[in-house]
């Protein structure tokens, strides 16, 4: 009996001994020993925010003090572009991290599909085993390229708007305040559809920005315990923001129609403030690369401001405040706080700079860089040499046919009407209203073959999709009507 008890006996050790290997291994992973250290992603895209309407660039009337806290705690970029205005084709850049015009996009063009043998943003970050949500606008791709098509893991339900009754429509439309007259020409396009006000699961009147911030709150708690990217893209500021509450527009210095506009920008205020105090809380701040930018310049008819620089949307695409915009990152112990960075960037550099951050290799499709090295001195130059810009669909509206270069200091665009290039120094003159092409020929002219040889390399547009089919709808994945974030684990 005694000599059959030795193995038993050694067999029990052996058990332990695998046991406390288990153990250890369980320790090892939890503590994150051995794995890669990924960093969290926040992209902040807000929809026609002019460069001058913020703190971080010099606004007096709207205060915007979470906004003003990402430039303490980080570096406000001066030079900020985007490459394609306005809405679709530069949100479609952004998800890509390519020029649009290389896939064939060269305008609104809605619907037009992004390349499906590309990773999205999403789409790498996802493969790269991150949890990936998007909140807000998307407003890019084909019918079936909806976010969660394009490499989105989850995005927000959607919340019912609010139906303007017979006697607030004709309250609007008798009302002496011109705006309120404005609003009902707006809402009865809309068939009396609210866009920014939603009904609340009681019953009662919210904004619907508020929505996309508690969206975006409730996808970091969800997931702090994982690397994350989101992307979070309000419908703000588009027009109209005709709704923005008396309560609202109080708390700013802005009067007349822009006093709407800054309503609706302080709200957008509250929701930054809102994902930074949820990184603080879970201690996440310090982890999470925020860049935070615009799709476009601001809307001059709603008194939008892209001051030192004019232009905008509408009649304000020939100039520099369509296509300059703020660009604002922030990463504490990584990113230096409180500077400024006067060097030639993109949104399309946001892409490339979330891979490096995590020490990840962008996909070859990337045409913008990773700006680190030049925001912590290791590069000295600009990210960018040119900056090119080219709408010229025939089918999209004519006011926003753009034919430009910006070179160091300098700007070239193209006249529409005579097609004269045209050339204005930037830094001497924002407002463009000196033309120094006749002093410049050669500047004129490497300008112009830049811009020319920037071109060979892109695409003619892809065919529109044809409308997809009912057993093709059955497969694109939208977000149920409703309350809350959704899964894409769950069903319809």
């Amino acid at each position: 009996m005694v000599e059959n008890l030795k193995p038993k006996k050694a067999m029990t050790k052996k058990i332990i001994s695998i046991l406390q290997i288990i153990l250890i291994l369980i320790l090892f992973n939890h503590l994150g020993f051995g794995q890669k250290s990924f960093k969290n992603i926040v992209v902040l895209f807000i929809d026609d925010l002019g460069y001058g309407d913020t703190g971080p660039y010099g606004v007096k009337d709207i205060p915007t003090p979470n906004m003003d806290r990402l430039a303490r705690e980080g570096v406000v970029f001066t030079q900020g572009y985007v490459p394609g205005p306005p809405c679709s084709p530069s949100r479609a850049s952004l998800m890509m991290g390519m020029y649009p015009q290389r896939f064939g996009k060269y305008g609104m063009s809605r619907g037009l599909p992004i390349p499906e043998d590309k990773p999205t943003i999403a789409d790498f970050f996802k493969n790269h085993g991150f949890i990936t949500g998007q909140i807000g606008k998307w407003d890019l791709g084909s019918y079936s390229q909806t976010p969660l098509n394009s490499g989105f893991m989850e995005k927000e339900k959607k919340v019912p708007r609010k139906l303007y009754s017979e006697e607030e429509m004709l309250a609007l439309k008798e009302s002496s305040d011109p705006v309120q007259r404005i609003l009902f020409q707006e809402l009865t396009k809309k068939k009396k559809y609210s866009k920014y006000i939603y009904i609340k699961e009681d019953g009662t009147e919210g904004w619907l920005t508020d929505y996309d911030g508690d969206m975006a709150v409730e996808f970091i708690e969800t997931h702090k315990d994982k690397p994350f990217f989101l992307y979070f893209s309000p419908e703000a500021l588009h027009s109209f923001n005709w709704e923005a509450s008396a309560e609202l527009r109080n708390r700013t210095h802005a009067t007349g129609k822009r006093s709407y506009l800054a309503g609706a920008l302080v709200s957008v205020d509250d929701q930054v403030g809102k994902i930074l105090t949820v990184l603080d809380k879970y201690n996440l701040r310090e982890n999470t690369l925020i860049m935070f930018s615009s799709d476009n310049g601001p809307n001059p008819n709603e008194k939008g401001s892209a001051s030192p620089y004019r232009g905008g949307k509408f009649n304000g695409t020939q100039f520099e405040g369509w296509v300059h915009v703020p660009l604002i990152l922030s990463m504490p112990g990584v990113i230096p706080q409180g500077q400024h960075f006067d060097g030639l960037s993109m949104t399309l550099d946001l892409f490339p700079t979330a891979a490096a951050i995590n020490g990840l290799k962008a996909p070859e499709q990337c045409d913008g860089v990773n700006l680190i090295p030049f925001l912590q001195n290791k590069k000295n130059e600009d990210p960018h040499e040119y900056i090119f810009w080219l709408n010229n669909d025939p089918n999209d509206s004519k006011h926003r046919h753009i034919a430009a270069v910006r070179w160091k200091d300098f700007r070239l665009i193209q006249d529409k009407i005579s097609g004269n290039w045209n050339l204005f120094n930037i830094k001497k003159d924002p407002k463009e209203e000196r033309n120094i092409a006749p002093q410049f020929p050669e500047k004129v002219r490497s300008m112009i073959d830049a811009h020319q040889k920037w071109q060979a390399g892109h695409v003619s547009p892809p065919a529109f999709p044809s409308n997809p089919t009912h057993a093709q709808k059955k497969r694109i994945k939208t977000p149920p009507k409703g309350y809350g974030m959704w899964p894409l684990n769950n069903k319809m």
